[in-house]
């Protein structure tokens, strides 16, 4: 019997029930309060949190079939605020003519601004809509506070390797699946899937039914898949890289504490991870500039010279070419020696600037441009520092309510430690040390 090959295999093979559901098992384990909590048939709005092929759609249809509610399903990337009402009308006319709660599930709801999460706030409050919202993104930054302050967040898991094992294995055993086709794959065709899904289960039954599609049948009907024609028809690992997700940022982060660390392997491995899931090179270019000023600073001025210059080799060569350039700047970076003094002086600077805007510039500072302001003192009293040994003037160029406040305290590392000689050297002149 051949499958119904429209459908793609991963929606042919989606559970109905909850006990077919693989993984998760944190939430529908049979003593899990959230299991607990759908048998007492107490069902409340929610948000599920996870990476990819998690299982947040197949969970949301296994619930409304449980709980014998009427399933609505939209997606937050094709839909609006007229699906929202229409969807709401529906809900109304189940709770007021058929007793029959209404289940409405919005995928990738992190898609909807602000004034479409709004719309579903009363009805939501009311109970009129039972809420489940899909989505890969955290909440907390996603989900407008009010909606999500009457939601319960449940976080689902990557799927492990043995549990996708599971169910490619289901697809290749099941007449709704892939049996019909009679595939022999083995053990190593379906760890090789495992890597290249990273816990996404849509993408290891895409793989596999592209496999098993793809081979010829022998003499007997068989379609034995080998690892070498797997390899080929997938030609490319699937790298769980959304750039513009969270885990966008949490590899730029860990680029970031790696060079921080002083960790230069660290650093190269989270740099190739963002290169080769397709990061724009420049995007990362300019976080290696901004590192060089922020971590690194006058420990080691170069610093910043070669994090410009492999910008600028990679505005200049493209890639791949320019991917040496940014390596080569990461392994420096890594092995510079680190200071945040010129960060933290610029925070005590700018906190300052921000608690005295009103306050005037000083006189002797002002530049006389025009009579009149030099009959108003603009420049008077203001000593011209070449005009003095060593080029050094003592003079003061805060202003009065800021008179004597220090901002930068350099290091002893790197050329910092130079600086910092310098500094005391001067501040010893001054009589301020």
């Amino acid at each position: 019997m051949m499958p119904d090959t429209v459908a793609p295999l991963a929606d042919r093979m989606r559970p109905k029930e909850l006990d077919s559901i693989v993984g998760q098992e944190h939430l529908l384990g049979r003593d899990k309060p959230f299991r607990k909590m759908l048998e007492r048939g107490e069902l409340h709005s929610m948000i599920f949190w996870g990476p990819p092929g998690s299982g947040k759609t197949t969970l949301a249809l296994a619930i409304a079939q449980y709980t014998a509610a009427d399933f609505i399903q939209i997606s937050a990337v094709s839909s609006g605020v007229a699906d929202i009402r229409k969807a709401v009308k529906r809900a109304q006319d189940n709770r007021q003519l058929f007793r029959r709660r209404t289940i409405l599930f919005i995928d990738e709801i992190h898609r909807f601004n602000k004034a479409q999460q709004d719309a579903l706030l009363p009805y939501v409050e009311s109970g009129v809509i039972t809420l489940i919202g899909a989505t890969t993104e955290n909440p907390s930054f996603e989900v407008i506070a009010p909606l999500l302050s009457r939601c319960r967040v449940y976080v689902l898991n990557q799927l492990r390797p043995e549990e996708l094992k599971v169910l490619m294995r289901r697809a290749l055993e099941s007449e709704q699946g892939l049996a019909g086709l009679k595939p022999e794959v083995g053990d190593d065709v379906l760890d090789y899937f495992t890597v290249i899904a990273q816990g996404d289960a849509r993408v290891a039954l895409t793989a596999l039914e592209l496999a098993v599609i793809s081979t010829e049948p022998d003499e007997g009907g068989k379609r034995r898949v080998t690892l070498e024609l797997a390899q080929e028809i997938v030609q490319r690992k699937f790298l769980l890289y959304d750039k513009g997700g969270e885990e966008h940022y949490n590899l730029i982060s860990a680029l970031h504490k790696s060079l921080r660390d002083s960790d230069p392997d660290g650093a190269l491995y989270w740099l190739a991870r963002m290169l080769e899931a397709g990061e724009d090179p420049l995007y990362i270019a300019r976080r290696l500039v901004r590192f060089a000023t922020e971590d690194i600073g006058l420990a080691d001025p170069d610093a910043l010279l070669v994090a410009n210059a492999a910008k600028e080799a990679v505005h200049f060569t493209g890639m791949p070419e320019g991917n040496t350039a940014l390596a080569q700047a990461v392994i420096y970076l890594a092995l510079a020696p680190k200071s945040n003094a010129v960060y933290q002086a610029y925070l005590r600077a700018k906190q300052d600037a921000l608690n005295s805007l009103t306050e005037p510039v000083p006189l002797h500072l002002r530049n006389p441009v025009t009579p009149l302001m030099e009959s108003l003192g603009y420049g008077k009293g203001y000593k011209y520092a070449h005009d003095f040994p060593d080029a050094r003037v003592e003079q003061e160029h805060l202003p009065d309510s800021l008179r004597g406040r220090k901002y930068y305290f350099p290091t002893n590392r790197g050329f910092e430690a130079e600086l910092r000689k310098r500094q005391r050297r001067q501040d010893r002149e001054e009589g301020t040390d």
